[in-house]
């Protein structure tokens, strides 16, 4: 009887809004597992679309889990194996249908190496999570190395390309492997890169950020291969900027740092002294 009261307790107790964040996630990876059927089937447009919906997903689960007050381990973990299946195995898979299975051996090998730097990136990240002493809070504007699912868009740019071109060389084994390397080493580097998780706007800014986001959305509505390419280019041009600016900041934050342990010390000092 206090066990069944307890169950009914427990079941008025769970809130459906727990699920929605995991719900986001599952959507995710259904999307990037229909990338895969999409892929073998030859439908490579589908597939890089398939993909794009499951980065919104993705983007979407933990921003919901955060403004509900639902994260827990569970979702952490579930987003993880998502984003490695996702940005990891599905990118690197169409990519060797569509053009690196032309390469051989060393087209496979170069497939496996992209899934590889997602999940040693991943695992990177989940364990930088458990550290004890926790970095200092500016440090979450910044990633390091570049995310999964930018990863995944970067590497899809020449198939992206070859799209609206209608050319063969985007797709060539020799760019999209040369590609796949690059994205790979920089996924797994420790350049770090900006988040846009915290990033704030400044009141006189606000108009021209929205101008400028009209534009990049006419871009991409019009041409959406050329502008989806044209953002991963523009992302890899922030990254010598995000370098320069997390320099200045870790400079800023040990200067201060510095300047505090000399106060303290020159405490110390007067107090004996006073003594």
């Amino acid at each position: 009887m206090d066990s069944d009261f307890r169950g009914r307790r427990g079941l008025r107790g769970f809130s459906i809004n727990r699920l929605i964040p995991n719900i986001l996630t599952l959507a995710a990876l259904c999307s990037g597992l229909t990338a895969i059927r999409f892929g073998l089937h030859g439908e490579f447009r589908l597939a890089v679309i398939a993909i794009i919906v499951a980065a919104i997903f993705d983007a979407l689960d933990g921003r919901v889990a955060r403004r509900l007050g639902v994260t827990s381990q569970f979702g952490a973990e579930l987003d993880s194996l998502s984003d490695f299946l996702c940005f990891g195995v599905t990118p690197a898979l169409v990519l060797y249908l569509a053009s690196l299975k032309d390469g051989g051996a060393l087209g496979w090998v170069i497939t496996l190496m992209f899934p590889i730097c997602s999940a040693l990136r991943l695992a990177r990240f989940n364990t930088a999570l458990l550290a004890d002493r926790p970095p200092p809070a500016w440090t979450g504007s910044y990633f390091t190395g570049v995310p999964a699912p930018a990863g995944a868009l970067l590497a899809l740019i020449p198939l992206m390309v070859s799209f609206e071109a209608e050319v063969a060389w985007p797709r060539h084994p020799l760019v999209v492997g040369t590609t796949l390397v690059a994205v790979g080493g920089l996924m797994v580097s420790r350049l770090p890169t900006f988040s846009f998780k915290k990033g704030r706007i400044s009141r006189h800014l606000v108009l021209p950020a929205l101008l400028g986001a009209a534009l990049v959305m006419g871009v991409v509505a019009s041409s959406p291969w050329i502008g989806l390419s044209l953002l991963g280019v523009v992302y890899l041009a922030s990254i010598p900027f995000s370098w320069m600016a997390y320099r200045r900041q870790a400079s800023r934050d040990h200067g201060s740092a510095a300047t505090g342990a000399d106060i303290v010390s020159l405490r110390a000092v007067d107090g004996g002294s006073a003594e």
